[in-house]
């Protein structure tokens, strides 16, 4: 799994989706593995869920895309 490449694909769809916006932000993992499409193990998806939430909030998401490489 590319961690880099899924959190790119769930920011494009919660800055351009106003509805998959909502359900991000009710029920993060279930938007990150229906956007992906596939279920996630928990640690992966919660590692995809904070990256998805530093890049949408404006943070360095450099850092922290490295981190979430090490993991695995």
């Amino acid at each position: 799994m590319d961690i880099k490449a899924s959190i790119e694909s769930v920011v494009n769809k919660v800055k351009n989706d106003p509805e998959f916006t909502k359900e991000f932000q009710s029920n993060p993992e279930k938007a990150v593995e229906k956007v992906l499409g596939v279920d996630i193990p928990d640690g992966a998806v919660d590692q995809v869920v904070a990256g998805v939430k530093a890049k949408v909030a404006g943070d360095k998401v450099g850092g922290a895309v490295d981190a979430i490489k090490k993991m695995f």
